[in-house]
């Protein structure tokens, strides 16, 4: 019988079905996020005078990035093995699996790509914006996490957990909330930052602070997740596979903040 002291979930993944097609949460809150970054990147646009007319193309590179990097994270960073012996299976994105990681990688490699052709819009200039945008995005990724019933916590007696019921009878951790939250702080943060300093935002800065908050955020939140990688046995202190690729990120983001910090002075002062 089901604990009634708990907050029970079991929400439908599909909005509406119509025949073939269903519009699903986990598409319409990716799809919200990118959206979202789109008028953001207008607005740093327009108080930046840069040329709107390459917005759309920051757009799809943004969009190729995102799908590409983070269905391959998913695929090769925490179960290989699968994916290495059915290979048709990397583009069943339908069936689910993204990773924030890979996701990380994607974007920043897409981004590169981007700016090679625009010497006005140099490569940490455009990708300290988007730290912005992603991390709005991350968190309504992660509300459709929730919608989906998936990334679970650990079972636990917290008053605050949660009964996934279309997984199971027990109550557990709603990890992909505590992620929606801190991701939603944090672009707070960001974007107050940015509204604060505009132009003069040193290269670095905003990038570096999301390495270094939305990682060790993720960092932290992992040791209440339940592990999906098939070769977590094989990593050093019981820690996650997430756990162990946040690491550098945070130490990537540390080195850009220290770096900008003596231009966030001179900015501050002007």
């Amino acid at each position: 019988m089901p604990d009634p002291s708990y907050f029970h979930w079991n929400m439908d993944p599909v909005i509406v079905q119509l025949g073939p097609f269903a519009l699903r949460w986990y598409g319409l809150l990716f799809a919200t996020g990118f959206v979202l970054g789109f008028y953001f990147m207008r607005y740093v646009f327009q108080r930046e005078r840069k040329p709107e007319a390459d917005l759309d193309k920051l757009l799809l590179y943004m969009l190729a990035g995102t799908v590409i990097g983070a269905r391959l994270g998913h695929c090769f960073f925490y179960n290989p093995g699968y994916f290495l012996a059915n290979p048709l299976e990397i583009l069943a994105i339908h069936k689910g699996g993204l990773a924030s990681h890979g996701g990380a990688i994607g974007i920043i490699i897409a981004l590169y790509f981007y700016s090679k052709s625009r010497p006005k819009q140099p490569f940490l200039w455009v990708i300290d914006r988007i730290a912005v945008a992603t991390a709005l995005a991350g968190c309504l990724i992660r509300l459709a996490n929730f919608f989906n019933s998936e990334i679970l916590g650990v079972p636990t007696d917290v008053a605050w957990a949660v009964v996934f019921e279309r997984i199971d009878d027990l109550p557990r951790h709603p990890s992909m909330l505590y992620e929606s939250a801190s991701y939603l702080l944090i672009w707070v943060l960001l974007f107050s930052l940015y509204r604060k300093l505009g132009s003069r935002t040193p290269h670095g800065l905003l990038l570096g602070l999301f390495f270094i908050l939305v990682f060790t955020a993720r960092f932290f939140i992992e040791f209440v997740k339940e592990s999906h990688a098939d070769f977590v046995q094989y990593i050093p202190f019981e820690l996650h596979v997430g756990q162990v690729l946040s690491i550098p990120l945070v130490l990537a983001g540390v080195y850009l903040v220290a770096r900008a910090l003596p231009k966030l002075r001179e900015a501050e002062t002007v």
